[in-house]
């Protein structure tokens, strides 16, 4: 019988390194699979899972895939053995990326995840629901994104985390650092954005 499509399946090692990119996935491209191979290689990550929301809180449900249909080209795109496609908030229950943290590392307790997340998400966090818990709870790392960078790295969560900020050199030993610790990734940038795809293919082309 095959494994549910949003469940995890296999044992996890003691020590084992994981990046875990959440987020809506509406649709899965290129981007998403680029700043994932880095973070495996900058990081020392033995793999990246990708957490596909069955409903992010922060956007709208009108224009939002059906998620088998998102977990299913998340698949086609990840393309590589260490890019695993999950959609395990379903099965924990959880909407907010905070309470997702808490019941994994509960879960898996001998395993190291590090938190993945565009500039972007680094500027914006501070809306999200209970935001400081997740640099309590694991290791953030930070991928450059075309726009964003600069006024991330000025926001409220870059400030407030200043003197916690990991360096280059430090990247490969993140996912055993003590919490709160981050790192801002220089990755060169790609230029894939699932609005643009959405868009495109809503006008046909």
């Amino acid at each position: 019988m095959a494994t549910p499509p949003h469940r995890y399946a296999g044992p996890l090692h003691a020590g084992l390194r994981i990046g875990l990119l959440g987020g809506s996935f509406n649709p899965a491209h290129a981007g998403h699979r680029h700043i994932s191979l880095y973070a495996l290689k900058a990081l020392g990550l033995d793999q990246v899972w990708w957490l596909v929301s069955p409903q992010n809180p922060l956007k709208p449900v009108r224009g939002m895939a059906p998620l088998a249909e998102r977990l299913e080209e998340a698949r086609r795109t990840a393309r590589h053995p260490a890019i695993r496609v999950t959609a395990i908030e379903r099965e924990l229950g959880t909407r907010y990326t905070a309470d997702t943290l808490a019941k994994l590392t509960l879960r898996f307790p001998k395993t190291r995840f590090v938190w993945l997340m565009g500039a972007d998400n680094l500027r914006q966090i501070p809306r999200w629901r209970h935001w400081t818990r997740i640099f309590r709870l694991v290791p953030v790392a930070v991928l450059a994104r075309p726009t964003y960078s600069m006024g991330a790295l000025g926001g409220m969560a870059a400030q407030r985390y200043a003197r916690r900020r990991v360096s280059m050199h430090e990247a490969k030993g993140l996912a055993g650092s003590k919490t709160p610790a981050w790192i801002f990734l220089r990755n060169p940038l790609h230029p894939a954005s699932a609005t643009a795809i959405r868009r495109a293919r809503a006008s046909g082309s």
